[in-house]
């Protein structure tokens, strides 16, 4: 028997999808990012579109888009959008875990890039802790404190997996666990 299977391709997937966004509120305190964005790929021709058109309205027409392009495998020097060309740029100096969107009417927009590879739980800390309004926090120490975050949580859950694995939970005389507040106390408490 043959399967086959049908890929969706990154561009498709983008266009099918709302972006994944996460904006500081409106506020007089002015932090370092914007917010944050959740790409579904590396492909900046198929995720740039969804991204502007779901940043216009709150933000006014959007014309230039900076990277840096270690991120991005491929960096187009325009891309569609709506009937119009969006120019796009790459800097390395730039952060490369920032993308810079620039208005003539409104201004300026720094947002955090989570990688799309990056796990749910991972991302959604990224989005609220790029969205804190009034933070000082770049784009390269939110992605380097997530690191290390997940690395904690990762050593956390290995060491109780070990903890469980050698006998460190309490079992029944049966081989069950049990739970710890289940095991028996002398009848007048403590001696």
């Amino acid at each position: 028997m043959t399967t086959t299977l049908e890929w969706t391709a990154p561009r498709d997937l983008a266009a099918e999808f709302p972006a994944r966004l996460s904006l500081t509120p409106k506020t007089t305190l002015a932090g370092r990012l914007d917010g944050a964005w959740w790409p579904y790929s590396r492909d900046l021709e198929g995720e740039l579109p969804p991204l502007v058109a779901a940043l216009e309205e709150p933000w006014g027409r959007i014309t230039r888009v900076t990277v840096n392009p270690a991120r991005w495998p491929v960096v187009p020097h325009m891309v569609p959008v709506d009937g119009r060309k969006l120019h796009v740029g790459w800097f390395t100096e730039q952060d490369p875990d920032k993308l810079i969107l620039l208005s003539y009417t409104v201004g300026r927009w720094d947002l955090l890039v989570i990688p799309p590879e990056t796990a749910p739980a991972a991302a959604a800390r990224l989005m609220v802790a790029a969205a804190i309004p009034g933070s000082v926090l770049t784009a390269g120490v939110l992605m380097t404190n997530e690191a290390v975050i997940g690395r904690g949580i990762r050593d956390a859950l290995r060491r109780e997996a070990i903890w469980e694995g050698e006998g460190g939970a309490c079992m029944s005389p049966f081989g069950s666990p049990i739970g710890r507040s289940a095991l028996p106390l002398p009848e007048n408490g403590w001696r």
